[in-house]
């Protein structure tokens, strides 16, 4: 679903008609597969960091970070944590069917209560070597949960639209579950199995809520004693949650960007983490892209409650696009109108939903900078970075390049000022 376009007439056609002109092909760098990180620094702080600031640029280590941001800066980080959602199943006939688990549908949406679900339940999957697993056929494994014996039966719920029923006998939960049966899913390009240490180096140290099928790369960089280093110097930190799918490894197949399909995810928000915004309305900073895009969703959320459109949080995929630069409310009038909200119906937290869709065009309404890692050639991703920075992303990739840095989610990282951000 496209969304609500704001703006009408001529002003929407002009939109369109520039977003739709869009030449992929301007994103893509050439990326040589030895430039790929295939596995993580062995000190996590040790990676390289690039920084970028109104055209100039810095190579440091990642330890140096806290040097590079003010003193009143928010630093919001993601705290998903990926589970297990890859499985196999090998079928009488020897055929191995492989599940990924993306998201939950029954007996509830929301990730963190569906970690806690027992005994049966439905989520929609990708699978692997379908044509070989036929509607009507079942799955089963015998598999050691928390010292007991579970028989755990796979079926499907509806064939054509890949979701699958999981049913077990024990009293156990279906994260405890998942533990014990599946391993974690490495990004595609790495082109490698999942090894035993991966299961703690593809987490970031502040990892919380489980149900990311990727995890936020940005955040495998910081460590302890980064955290000890941010807190000396007086800069504050605040957490959401947006749990990573696997549509952030979906390359664009599509001639025009804004017929891409955006995977929705859900994020988490607390009253906390708001009032954490509003005192620092100018000065936030988020650690990673899906943090950078859950926090400019939850702005438009705002905007919906602010001009009285919807209580829902659902960020359609071109929901932000036109707005005319007078017309939106300011990040304050939003980040506002959620805590009245929040305060008037009693929420601590809200869970929604956002498939916005970032690139070249897009005005942000509450990040300044980004701490980020290099991303994938001609990819969503990289449509970000560009809409931050302009133009400068090709000087900053050809720079991380010829530096050998290295590149993708246990690659090096960069902090990224907006190309507008005078401060």
């Amino acid at each position: 679903m496209e969304g609500k376009i704001a703006a009408e007439g001529s002003d929407n056609a002009l939109w369109r008609k520039e977003a739709e002109a869009i030449d992929l092909e301007s994103y893509t760098y050439d990326l040589p597969d030895d430039r790929i990180a295939k596995y993580p620094m062995e000190v996590r702080d040790q990676s390289k960091l690039m920084v970028y600031k109104r055209g100039e640029i810095n190579h440091l280590r990642f330890t140096d970070i806290t040097s590079q941001l003010p003193a009143d800066t928010l630093l919001v980080f993601n705290d998903t944590k990926v589970i297990p959602a890859r499985a196999h199943f090998r079928k009488e006939t020897g055929a191995v069917i492989e599940l990924l688990l993306l998201h939950p549908e029954l007996p509830t949406r929301v990730i963190n209560d569906a970690m806690l679900v027992k005994h049966s339940c439905v989520w929609e999957c990708m699978i692997g070597n379908k044509k070989r697993w036929k509607a009507g056929d079942a799955l089963s494994n015998v598999i050691q949960v928390n010292g007991k014996e579970v028989h755990l039966q796979v079926s499907y719920h509806d064939y054509e639209h890949n979701l699958v029923k999981l049913t077990w006998d024990a009293d156990v939960t279906f994260l405890d579950l998942v533990k014990a049966l599946g391993e974690i899913p490495l990004p595609p390009y790495l082109n490698r199995d999942t090894e035993e240490p991966d299961k703690e180096t593809y987490q970031t140290v502040y990892a919380h809520h489980d149900g990311a099928v990727a995890a936020p790369t940005a955040g495998l960089h910081f460590t302890p004693r980064v955290f000890e280093a941010l807190a000396e110097k007086g800069i504050r930190k605040s957490f959401l949650t947006l749990h990573v799918g696997a549509g952030t490894f979906q390359p664009i197949k599509v001639e025009k960007v804004t017929e891409h399909r955006m995977h929705s995810e859900q994020v988490v928000f607390t009253r906390a983490l708001i009032d954490n915004l509003l005192q620092s309305v100018n000065h936030i900073v988020p650690v990673g892209t899906t943090s950078l895009r859950s926090l400019e969703s939850l702005y438009w959320y705002g905007v919906k409650l602010f001009k009285g459109e919807t209580t829902d949080f659902h960020i359609e995929k071109l929901y932000p696009y036109p707005w005319k630069e007078a017309e939106p409310p300011s990040a304050t009038q939003s980040l506002q109108a959620i805590a009245d909200y929040m305060d008037a119906s009693g929420f601590q937290e809200i869970v929604g939903e956002t498939e916005i869709f970032i690139f070249p065009g897009y005005r942000f309404r509450l990040c300044r900078g980004i701490i980020t890692n290099y991303h994938q050639p001609g990819s969503t991703l990289i449509l970000l970075v560009a809409a931050f920075v302009g133009n400068d992303w090709k000087t900053i990739y050809s720079e991380a390049l010829a530096k050998e840095y290295r590149f993708l989610s246990y690659g090096d990282s960069s902090l990224l000022w907006l190309i507008d951000e005078a401060s």
